[in-house]
């Protein structure tokens, strides 16, 4: 909204205040209401009330819909309110079908005489490209996996000595390599096995799945390479798209994943647009969207169609959310990993019951969360099924905004601001503190370091009674937790030789001990906890044993580099944790061998020795099959039970080492504080990945950069593309609206039975040989490995629709048995006109009023069952002339049934939708 003369009449013109002495910046203030209960709204609520405000025009938006709001705790749960947020955000394979659909209304609208340049997102869009690589190419070699390249391993090289310590081995995936890629013959495609294959030195890297040289230092680019090949004509669209549509950012590939970008450079706490100021807001398609909620920007998940009618200027609708405050109480463990915390939370949540509620962090344990502790909870929304999990903007948030793209003027300027709205929290001031729907209590205290094992990862055991769990566990019976250890046995110590010097191994004693910074410990935070426990190890003189195989295998390059910032990758080394390379590894079981003198060792006294990694994986005999424990635990206790050298340790009572001075060491004295870490992670992690991603936003690379597009207004679409394609749902506009007519003696298209999911609807993965899609993209003339997938192919109707329903578990009961297949009933009649099930999700039931589809809900005493009904009956359905909300309507069957179903339209936004065949027939007849 810009602040012209049409603010003269806003109903809300009198909260429009200044914060600029000069009168250039204005803003909305809803504290300026003078009501009480402004001060008592949840701060997330306060977000949705500052927007119905400022986007009231007494059609979308209404002077009601404020009221329900700032009357949220009598009205939470049962009003339903609009919500248009600040920005939407795009990953390209939900975005592709937007942007196309926008090409096609251009073309639409211009066949009757309208200026086709004034279709474009009324909402700000950023679309960032980042689903598109495949891995064609790896750098790993392979040991003990079967040979996919075919041929006897005959003339294949074999290893001239073991690996070094710190070898890198990898197994891959069979679909991490494709076949033209690699230049194969068709006669590599057998499947006989072969003889190990290790890493040489000074060989070159092999592509894993062919043995096929490949250069270290060129997979990525590789990979890349054949990514923009593949995606050209994609990109050549967004790049048009980037051109021809204003409000539309594209982010080309090669800069980063949806979700990380939005947080590291598209976030922005505040906008500023026309002179006015408000507080930032996102909906995003990408299920990773909730993460910008730990930096206090309100922001969800949404379909295609609900995110198209926002870029079109429609809001969400939503029923008003309850809120339960989650107040954090209690200091953190001093032992405890940012991994524990997150998890603890999740935990906690979890057994609460909050599906589809938002979530509000309060209480004085907040500032203990760094940003990224906060992101990484506000993530894990799914895992509790809330739908947001908000954090208000601190002190800490502030603290982290420094160090990113933000200046020292836009600081400035969002702390004002969001202190004038009363959206900036003091949480250790509880007169601050709102109401809520109801109040979850966490001590954060009680969120102890746990490992998991030592056979199953379900089998959870805090590091404070970890000795006694393994006493335990040698005690038990032979099972998935027992050793069934004799008594008279438990305190065998075996003698060896190792590199010279003598050493001993007991039950308990740790041989592997394996850092790892994949899936659940990517945090930085985690893996700096670690690396400055080394460096404080080392400057205490502790040291690992020799014997211990120990090894370092990074998630990516950027680990790496954060270690080297941070100074703590030579300490690292120093204890044995060198650098092995970038892959799957030791929890896969590619380890190198343990040294002889151990293994005879272990089997000599009948020893249950142990592994200790930060992976996900450590089943039994998997590592080594003379290793029958193994646990898995967070990197800085991998470090810990190195240096200890066993499991049997309590490390609040015993030493963890003794320095060459005699003086007994505590993990407790070395261990890093949750503030040292944080600020390493903001001065080392945090700052240069900021850094890095502005330098290559601002490059941009050189295949997106020379990538040529067409300057004309409308696209010049191309006949013979299989990947973008002029949709048809345009080809009967007129100025004149046909309201929908009732339905008469319709088949049903497919029978279905509980908990749908998109992906059965819309599969996003690869293309069947055999299914429709295929067929089609056959007849185009393309093989197999052109298909690329469904995801990749949404600009193309052709092959969605033919792709629709496409999943290979879908149940139709017209079949009978699981398969993209359903009954052919003549009908002379084409399209989807209703659909009839007991519920919907939000979500979907959205997405069919935004194509003009009349979804249908059984009336809570029936189902397809309770009626009887077998799906090879004919349905008819009268429609009235003016449909209503909520509308009850009769459905009649071929053989004489009926029954009442409730017409789910929400509000007359949706009726107005549907009467005009969807969100978009409606926009662009909105134009005509």
């Amino acid at each position: 909204m810009a602040l012209t003369s049409a603010a003269e009449e806003h109903p809300y013109r009198h909260l429009i205040d200044q914060l600029s002495d000069d009168g250039s910046l204005k803003f909305f203030n809803p504290h300026k209401l003078n009501d009480p209960r402004y001060a008592k709204l949840p701060l997330s609520i306060r977000v949705l009330l500052e927007a119905a405000i400022r986007n009231c025009d007494g059609f979308y938006v209404t002077e009601e819909d404020v009221q329900n709001i700032l009357d949220w705790k009598k009205r939470q749960a049962s009003a339903e309110v609009p919500f248009s947020p600040a920005r939407v955000l795009l990953q390209d394979f939900t975005g592709i079908p937007a942007m196309v659909d926008l090409a096609a209304m251009r073309d639409a609208v211009v066949k009757h005489g309208v200026d086709p340049s004034l279709v474009n997102p009324k909402c700000p869009t950023d679309l960032i490209v980042d689903h598109c690589l495949q891995i064609d190419y790896s750098k790993c070699a392979i040991q003990n996996a079967p040979n996919p390249g075919g041929g006897d391993g005959g003339s294949r090289p074999t290893p001239s000595k073991p690996l070094p310590r710190g070898g890198s081995h990898c197994a891959g995936q069979r679909s991490a390599c494709r076949k033209a890629a690699c230049n194969d013959t068709p006669s590599s495609m057998g499947g006989r096995p072969h003889a190990s294959v290790q890493q040489i030195e000074n060989t070159p890297l092999l592509c894993p799945f062919h043995l096929k040289p490949v250069s270290e230092a060129d997979t990525s680019v590789k990979n890349q390479e054949m990514e923009l090949s593949r995606n050209k004509e994609r990109l050549q669209f967004f790049k048009w798209c980037s051109k021809a549509f204003k409000n539309v950012n594209v982010i080309p590939p090669d800069v980063g994943a949806v979700h990380q970008v939005n947080l590291e450079y598209l976030s922005r706490v505040i906008q500023v647009r026309d002179g006015l100021i408000y507080p930032d807001s996102v909906v995003g398609t990408d299920s990773h969207t909730t993460m910008i909620n730990g930096l206090g920007i309100l922001g969800w998940g949404v379909g295609g169609i609900e995110s198209e009618a926002v870029m079109l200027g429609q809001p969400v609708s939503l029923t008003l959310p309850q809120v339960v405050g989650c107040k954090l109480m209690g200091s953190i463990n001093p032992l405890s990993t940012s991994i524990d915390v997150v998890l603890g939370i999740t935990k906690h949540l979890r057994q609460a019951g909050i599906a589809g509620r938002f979530v509000e962090f309060f209480g004085p344990g907040v500032s203990h969360l760094s940003a990224p502790d906060r992101t990484t909870i506000a993530n894990m929304c799914p895992e509790y099924n809330a739908t947001v999990s908000f954090f208000p903007v601190d002190q800490v948030t502030i603290k982290h905004f420094k160090k990113t793209h933000f200046s020292q003027e836009k600081l400035k300027l969002l702390e004002s601001y969001l202190k004038a709205v009363k959206l900036f929290r003091s949480y250790g001031d509880p007169a601050e503190d709102p109401q809520y729907s109801e109040v979850i209590e966490i001590n954060l205290s009680s969120m102890v370091p746990h490992v998991s094992g030592p056979k199953r990862p379900q089998d959870r055991v805090a590091v404070c009674s970890m000795k006694e769990g393994f006493q335990s566990c040698l005690d038990e019976k032979l099972g998935p937790r027992g050793f069934n250890i004799s008594k008279d046995k438990q305190d065998v110590r075996v003698p060896f030789l190792h590199a010279g010097e003598e050493y001993q191994l007991a039950h308990g004693s740790v041989v592997i001990a394996a850092v790892i910074s994949c899936t659940n410990n990517c945090n930085p935070s985690v893996m700096l906890t670690a690396g400055l426990l080394a460096k404080k190890a080392v400057q205490a003189g502790l040291t690992v044993k020799p014997y211990i195989r120990t090894s370092l295998a990074p998630g990516s390059g950027m680990v790496t580099h954060y270690f080297n910032a941070s100074g703590v990758l030579p300490y690292f080394s120093q204890l044995g944790f060198e650098v092995i390379g970038y892959g799957c590894a030791t929890c896969v079981g590619n380890t190198a061998p343990l040294p002889e003198s151990v293994v005879n060792a272990i089997k000599q006294g009948d020893l249950v020795a142990c592994g200790v990694l930060s992976g996900n994986r450590h089943f039994e005999g998997r590592l080594c099959d003379c290793i029958r424990a193994n646990y898995l635990a967070s990197p800085p206790f991998v470090v810990a039970y190195a240096i200890a050298g066993t499991v049997g340790i309590d490390f609040d009572k015993e030493p963890l080492g003794v320095t060459s001075a005699g003086k007994e060491l505590y993990l407790r004295d070395i261990w890093p504080s949750r503030e040292e870490v944080q600020q390493t992670e903001e001065d080392a992690v945090i700052s240069s990945v900021f850094k890095d991603l502005k330098a290559r936003m601002e490059k941009g690379n050189t295949f997106w950069n020379n990538i040529e597009c067409p300057e004309s207004v409308v696209f010049p679409w191309d006949a013979k593309s299989t990947y973008i394609r002029s949709p048809s749902f345009f080809s009967k506009l007129s100025k004149e609206v046909t309201p929908p007519q009732s339905i008469e003696n319709a088949h049903a298209l497919l029978f279905l039975g509980d908990k749908v999911t998109t992906d059965h609807i819309s599969p996003a993965g690869s293309i069947a040989r055999v299914s429709a899609a295929a067929k089609y993209l056959l007849s185009k003339r393309l093989t197999p490995r052109e298909f690329n997938s469904y995801g990749s192919r949404r600009g193309n109707d052709a092959v969605m629709t033919r792709g629709t329903f496409a999943s290979i578990k879908l149940q139709n009961r017209l079949v009978g048995k699981a398969g993209p297949k359903t009954l052919h009933v003549p009908t002379g009649q084409t399209g989807v006109r209703a659909v009839i099930a007991e519920s919907f999700e939000r979500l979907h039931k959205k997405q069919l009023v935004g194509m003009g589809i009349l979804p249908l809900q059984f009336a809570p005493e029936h189902n397809a069952d309770t009626l009887e009904l077998g799906g090879t009956e004919r349905f008819s359905v009268s429609l009235p002339r003016r449909l209503a909300p909520n509308q009850q309507l009769t459905v009649k069957t071929s053989n004489g049934k009926s029954f009442v179903v409730t017409a789910q339209l929400d509000n007359n936004q949706d009726v107005l939708f549907l009467q005009q065949g969807g969100l978009l027939r409606y926009v662009a007849q909105t134009m005509l």
